[in-house]
């Protein structure tokens, strides 16, 4: 009798129940003697087709404010749930009147006070760009539509970028970019933003770290964390990671390229333009408590201004990053780095004092790599899709003369409801963090295939007992209780079908 192929890909359909239900739309889970489609149709096109497919969906979902919603009426961008805003901080932010970002101060009749744009350098780059594309002049399309039109064109690229890179970390595991690809909540705050840049980034940063390439991870990273403040939460990660391995070069390399490529970034703003530069680290430490987040509950339950939230929030972060730590070098063999990755940005964004509902594309991939299971991801998704529609509920609310729209205590719930589904997933990480046998990724075997140099490494430091710690992996290990090594590639011996396949 045939056994698995420890080097073939892995199929959802025969691997996950959920998914295996699904293909059922589509004829079916593939047979036993299936012979893999070749040609064209390699799965890394088809993540990127039906990447595109989805995206395209959530442009269409916007069409009611791109027609009317974004500029008449005070509550049918809410209502419709298609609020974005791009449109808006194209006169906001000054780009309509050609002020150039960060180096001139923005009139305040057109941003109601912000005097500099409140994002990060390369982002500003970005919306600069998607400025100069597009033209000037036209009343149907209006330059603010236009402008939304062409940054989803420049989004839609990060979207697949993301989608492919997921791809192609874990090899065995091509189809796990589908749970990207068709992630209901990515489809619908994709152009809410600019965030998928940053995402973009950081797959390209977690891609390069994944073929041994940490230098080049580091610039990426450091690109991405110039886009946005949380990919530079990653060093975290790699840091105990590496630490636990004893492989101090490539975190090294990592963060000389991530400080280098980040001071490329900002130096030339910094220097000449202080003022605008730092607009963005003034901002999110002087904003108040704001929509999504567990304080804005506190604040609404308890009527009060939460003054402290800044310290508190820190110190949150500190704690529970001391915790992702502490778990990293107790653990039985040392956690995949997607893991960890995902635990501490979802930390970050727990603890913030804003949870906006783009937030999630921050968590997408990080997700699909850490917990690559159709029924968790799919239940943390209908959470966050159902905080979608509250917010906008909400704010519709807030924002009509007759409060049609979903209450206060109902946005609380909502509020608890996306909260509680992260947590769920975070709890689910841990568990296999704490039980590598569950882990989906290990479940035939494998160490970390996304974990570049650390991948099959040894431990040379851990916080467990010493008679407690497992034999140093080969590159298939058996991660139940009998510690038995399974039999590498090539060797000849057979490998039992319950430890590839079975679920636990």
């Amino acid at each position: 009798m045939a056994h698995p192929n420890p080097r073939a890909d892995v199929r959802p359909t025969r691997h996950d129940e959920v998914a295996a239900a699904g293909s059922e739309l589509i004829g079916g889970p593939a047979g036993r003697r299936a012979v893999p489609a070749g040609g064209r149709w390699t799965p890394v096109r088809i993540v990127a087709l039906v990447m595109i497919g989805m995206f395209a969906l959530g442009m269409v979902q916007k069409a009611p404010c791109y027609d009317s919603g974004w500029f008449s009426g005070p509550t049918d961008q809410y209502t419709h749930a298609c609020y974005s805003d791009i449109p808006h901080l194209y006169q906001g932010r000054g780009f309509a009147n050609g002020v150039i970002p960060y180096y001139e101060s923005i009139p305040a009749e057109l941003s109601g006070g912000m005097e500099f744009l409140e994002y990060p350098v390369l982002t500003g780059l970005f919306m600069q760009i998607a400025d100069w594309l597009t033209p000037g002049g036209t009343t149907d399309p209006s330059p603010a539509q236009t402008y939304w039109l062409v940054n989803a064109a420049l989004l839609m690229i990060c979207a697949v970028v993301i989608a492919v890179c997921v791809t192609r970390i874990h090899p065995r595991r091509p189809w796990d970019g589908l749970l990207v690809a068709m992630a209901p909540a990515l489809a619908l705050t994709a152009t809410i933003n600019w965030d998928l840049l940053a995402g973009a980034l950081t797959c390209a940063a977690l891609l390069m770290w994944s073929r041994s390439r940490p230098f080049a991870a580091g610039i990426l990273l450091g690109l991405a964390t110039a886009a946005k403040l949380y990919p530079v939460l990653l060093l975290g990660p790699l840091l105990v990671l590496c630490w636990r391995a004893g492989r101090w070069r490539p975190f090294l390399a990592s963060a000389a390229g991530a400080v280098g490529a980040w001071l490329a970034v900002n130096l030339p703003v910094m220097i000449p333009a202080p003022e605008g530069w730092a607009k963005f680290y003034t901002f999110s430490e002087e904003r108040p408590v704001d929509f999504g987040s567990l304080w804005l509950i506190i604040k609404q339950r308890t009527d009060t201004e939460l003054d402290g939230v800044n310290a508190l929030a820190t110190g949150l972060v500190v704690l529970g990053c001391a915790a992702i730590a502490a778990l990293a070098l107790a653990a039985p063999r040392r956690p995949r780095l997607a893991q960890l990755a995902f635990l501490v940005v979802a930390l970050f964004i727990l603890t913030n004092k804003v949870y906006s509902p783009q937030y999630v594309l921050w968590l997408v991939p990080l997700a699909v790599l850490a917990r690559p299971r159709w029924r968790d991801f799919l239940i943390w998704q209908g959470c966050e899709v159902l905080y979608f529609l509250g917010i906008w509920m909400y704010l519709a609310y807030l924002n009509s003369e007759d409060q049609q729209g979903l209450a206060p205590g109902g946005y609380q719930l909502a509020i608890l409801l996306h909260l509680l589904g992260t947590l769920y997933l975070c709890a689910m990480v841990v568990r296999d963090v704490l039980r590598p046998e569950n882990d989906p990724i290990r479940r035939d075997g494998s160490d970390d295939p996304g974990g570049g140099v650390l991948d099959g490494a040894e431990d040379v430091f851990t916080l467990r007992p010493r008679h407690d710690r497992p034999p140093a992996p080969t590159a298939f290990v058996d991660w139940g209780v009998t510690g038995r090594t399974l039999p590498t590639p090539g060797s000849g011996r057979p490998i039992p079908p319950d430890d590839v396949s079975r679920e636990t």
